[in-house]
């Protein structure tokens, strides 16, 4: 798993991003992979620990898997 610092989220939305540790570029991180990983929602500044996947619909690389660090 890589990790990585919450950049934004908006829960009203049910998205944000993740800025990961290794320098990459921002991941994009929707509500369906926190309900998957039992988590309410994410605050600006959490450190995280996450899986990407790309999506088959949209080609974007997005979280699959995510966990507080």
């Amino acid at each position: 798993m890589e990790t990585g610092t919450v950049k934004f989220y908006n829960d009203q939305k049910g998205y944000g991003f993740i800025a990961p540790d290794n320098g990459e570029k921002d991941v994009f991180v929707h509500a369906t992979a926190l309900e998957r990983a039992g988590m309410s929602g994410l605050n600006e500044g959490d450190k995280v620990e996450f899986d990407t996947e790309v999506d088959s619909r949209s080609g974007k690389t997005a979280v699959a898997n995510i966990k507080a660090a």
